[in-house]
């Protein structure tokens, strides 16, 4: 690339490059993008501010990922030999059932048998897996590089700058940005609109790792586990035989406790819960690095109210982000950042209309993070604890008027045309309807034969896990195994190799 020289403001020469398209942040999101823009050829930046591998949180995946988002990319052969903790589903001590339950994957009817797992990853290794593969398809990849803004007009954005890692000044100009940075983004509000944290979901958590720990019976071992208690839940994720990632999340009632003496709370929040303090009994706090601190987190979850403008494309973290406990951030994260490169790829090859395009993007990312929002408030709704503070402040009654609007103006009838939530008190009936049905679900399992899932015949379940079952499916077999339709009348639909938009 050859760059060219330009007088910045403060009258110094800047060096600017050329691509066709600049990523920021090279996490899941960020490699997810720039490896989909590049197979089609496209001369790809990516910018990232560390250098890799760094740690992350987020080490539970669900099979769209793996299967899905992995095999488009073509490094899901390099993933599986990784050595990853094979994840058959998820068990859960939670609602009125006091005897823990299973979510299996291999239980879903559309998930193929050989397919039906994920993997519990250490994000270090995973995210270098990803990172490494935009390289080889031709990404110019450049860590240690801090984005400091974006660059344009009104009428569209046109680049960013950054400084390298030697602190030089650099511009590169582009015809799209994907802003792929991260819940700390610099540059989100580039693209207008507010970011909107949910008071239902405003937790906060604490976690850390064991040097090793208990397992559950096979074939489940490599599950995650998550308990609710008093307080909260804990998540217990088996990354290795010998590491465990323990976190607990709370409500903001806890924080200042946690700030204060974040392993003694954490241990305290453990010591609370006895399923998976039974687990962890003799078994010592890791001391390799990164794994021996003990981290917090808050604000688990909100939305952008504007997802794109004109040049410019919010994914993974910087646009979205919802609770964990269904371990949905890689795969929104990664999905997000496929439609984003559907749209680009388009774009830049001016088969459709760019305003069309980047709509159908938002459109069907806002109702993916909107059918798992709306699951999880139902999720957390349908565990009966009255005796707890934590618990009775989220139950769907207790959603906050505001929240309950701005939900509806995220969802309502968006791309679906569903007119059920028209107004907050819609959304509300459906919400607790929809706790009652997956409490009915759970209740059920102990009397299923083991050939027909309780959990896969309820509506919500069903609803929620469809898109990733069509990217497993897209994945595994080259194309969804049912025909496919648009999302909304007019709406457009995934190419063949699932890069670029359609019409019918």
């Amino acid at each position: 690339m050859n760059p060219d020289h330009e007088t910045g403001k403060t009258g110094k020469s800047v060096e600017t490059e050329e691509f066709d398209v600049i990523v920021v942040g090279g996490g899941p999101a960020g490699s997810t993008a720039a490896t989909a823009v590049a197979l089609r050829g496209h001369r790809v930046l990516l910018l990232e501010q560390q250098t890799f591998p760094r740690y992350q949180i987020g080490e539970s995946l669900l099979p769209s990922t793996v299967h899905g988002v992995c095999r488009i990319l073509g490094v899901e052969e390099e993933v599986a030999r990784a050595g990853f903790k094979t994840k058959r589903g998820g068990t859960f001590r939670w609602g009125r059932n006091p005897d823990p339950w299973q979510f299996s994957f291999a239980l879903s009817p559309r998930l193929a048998d050989p397919t039906s797992f994920a993997y519990q990853v250490e994000r270090s290794r995973f995210d270098a897996i990803l990172l490494d593969n935009a390289r080889r398809v031709g990404v110019d990849v450049r860590e240690g590089c801090r984005v400091k803004g974006v660059l344009g007009d009104e009428e569209r954005v046109r680049g960013v700058g950054w400084t390298g890692p030697a602190g030089e000044t650099r511009e590169a100009r582009a015809r799209y940005v994907v802003d792929a940075s991260g819940n700390g983004s610099r540059i989100h509000g580039e693209v207008g609109g507010r970011r909107t944290y949910s008071d239902f979901f405003r937790n906060i958590a604490v976690f850390g790792y064991f040097a090793g720990g208990k397992r559950l019976p096979k074939p489940n071992d490599g599950n995650i586990f998550c308990a609710a208690f008093d307080e909260g839940w804990l998540w217990y994720i088996p990354l290795r035989d010998d590491l465990t990632s323990v976190g607990a999340v709370v409500g903001r009632d806890n924080a200042a406790a946690i700030q204060r003496d974040p392993v003694t709370a954490w241990r305290g929040l453990i010591d609370s819960c006895p399923e998976v303090r039974g687990l962890l009994d003799g078994v010592a706090q890791a001391t390799e690095a990164p794994y021996d601190q003990v981290r917090v987190r808050k604000d688990w979850s909100y939305w952008k109210s504007q997802l794109w403008r004109p040049g410019m494309v919010l994914v993974g973290d910087a646009a979205c982000f919802v609770d964990p406990v269904l371990s949905s951030g890689v795969h929104l994260a990664t999905y997000g950042a496929l439609l984003a490169a559907r749209s680009i790829n388009s774009g830049l090859a001016g088969n459709l209309d760019e305003g069309r395009l980047f709509d159908e993007f938002e459109a069907r990312y806002r109702h993916e993070y909107g059918l798992f929002h709306e699951f999880l408030v139902s999720f957390y709704d349908m565990h009966q604890d009255e005796r707890s503070y934590f618990w009775k402040a989220r139950k769907v009654t207790h959603v906050d008027a505001t929240e309950m609007e701005a939900f509806v103006e995220l969802v309502g009838g968006l791309a679906s045309g569903d007119t059920s939530l028209a107004g907050p008190g819609q959304a509300g009936a459906r919400l607790t309807a929809t706790a009652s049905e997956l409490d009915h679900a759970v209740g059920r399992l102990p009397d299923s034969d083991g050939l027909r899932n309780p959990l896969f015949e309820s509506a919500s379940i069903r609803q929620v896990f469809q898109e990733g079952t069509i990217l497993q499916e897209r994945g595994v077999f080259g194309g969804p195994l049912e025909k496919e339709t648009p999302l909304h009348p007019g709406g457009l639909m995934a190419s063949e190799d699932g890069l670029t938009w359609v019409t019918e």
